[in-house]
């Protein structure tokens, strides 16, 4: 089951140059070294000057084409405030050097600004053992470990700019005016703490960052640093609450090309993992670990990295079946979690769409 969606913009900017999608937002791309390779970023007409939503990761080449967009592509005016959706690298990266090159304050959500900072400030080459156990536990194998023990933490250190001192903060239901049009704050969470999105009725536009995507469905993670954590819940609430937003809504996404088909590609999401958790309890009427069940979501081989995304997927899934009552776990005597479906009469055998999607692994 696909949505209907539809793209009114065939070809995407060029390096350095914009496209107008709407009256007083421009759409640019920046180049990311990462399977997903690029992002998209906004500039909102902010009366003599410009708003900026999202950054890019921290990189000199990425700053260079922020230097080309500034002489070629404000119209001569300056930068006036820097807004940030969550605070993922590729979109929070360049934030820090953008507000002290155009002396300008940083908007984002409370969770996620401190989040970010406290990822920053974490100075440990490696993971903590008790992040360690967590891999463990959920059954990465010693050499896939060893890979992430080497890695350790500090690239999000590398491609993110140290944020500004202070910040100013974007709640739920706040109404931010810019230039002369008033933008609604909405929040989600899933894919992160409280992803900021905005929405002016006026346009009937919706800057929808990483929590709305057309082709690809976002990472939604269970992490070291909160175990016990359902995420799933919450990222299936964020679906449902941005129903409350006109289906004739232009969305404007952090990945792929902005769309229209808002509440197709909220209703397909939905379903999505609605359908991955019963695939994932119909695999589970024997005892099996987190890793066991990989294959069940994704159809391709995983690097290291790309399986410590995957497993933390995958346990997200079940932490919402068992927060449902439909999955039980059991830790057994390898220190290896063990996940059961509960009630082996009630789970339906049934062809499952296949695992069509990647995450956003950013």
């Amino acid at each position: 089951m696909f949505p209907d969606v539809r793209y009114p913009i065939e070809t995407p900017p060029g390096p350095g140059k914009t496209i107008e999608v709407a009256p007083g937002i421009k759409w640019l791309q920046m180049p990311l070294p990462f399977s997903l390779n690029h992002i998209n970023l906004y500039l909102l007409e902010d009366g003599d000057g410009w708003a900026i939503v999202d950054t890019g990761i921290r990189d000199e080449g990425v700053q260079k084409i922020w230097e080309d967009i500034f002489a070629n592509e404000l119209d001569g005016k300056p930068v006036t405030r820097v807004i940030v959706t969550h605070m993922h690298p590729d979109h929070i990266g360049n934030a820090g050097w953008l507000c002290k090159r155009w002396d300008v304050e940083l908007f984002m959500s409370r969770t996620e600004f401190f989040h970010a900072r406290g990822v920053m400030a974490e100075q440990s080459t490696g993971y903590s053992e008790v992040a360690m156990r967590y891999f463990k536990r959920v059954g990465l194998s010693e050499e896939t470990m060893e890979d992430i023990r080497k890695a350790g933490t500090g690239n999000y250190r590398n491609i993110t700019e140290t944020l500004p001192f202070g910040y100013r903060r974007l709640l739920d239901g706040d109404y931010m005016k810019i230039g002369d049009r008033v933008w609604q704050v909405i929040t989600g969470s899933g894919h992160s703490p409280e992803h900021v999105c905005l929405y002016n009725a006026e346009l009937d536009v919706l800057i929808s960052g990483d929590q709305v995507l057309p082709r690809i469905t976002s990472n939604v993670s269970v992490h070291a640093l909160e175990p016990e954590e359902n995420p799933m819940k919450f990222w299936q609430a964020s679906h449902e609450k941005f129903k409350s937003i006109p289906s004739t809504a232009y969305v404007l996404p952090a990945h792929n090309r902005p769309f229209y088909g808002l509440h197709d590609r909220l209703n397909y999401l939905i379903h999505h993992h609605e359908d991955r958790m019963e695939a994932l309890e119909e695999a589970c009427v024997e005892p099996k670990k987190a890793t066991d069940l990989l294959g069940v979501l994704f159809n391709r081989e995983l690097d290291s990295f790309q399986m410590m995304l995957a497993v933390g997927e995958c346990v997200a899934h079940l932490h919402c079946l068992m927060e449902r009552g439909r999955m039980v776990r059991t830790l057994a005597d390898d220190d290896v979690y063990r996940y059961e479906s509960v009630d082996h009469d009630l789970v339906q055998h049934h062809e499952h769409d296949k695992p069509d999607e990647a995450p956003v692994l950013v």
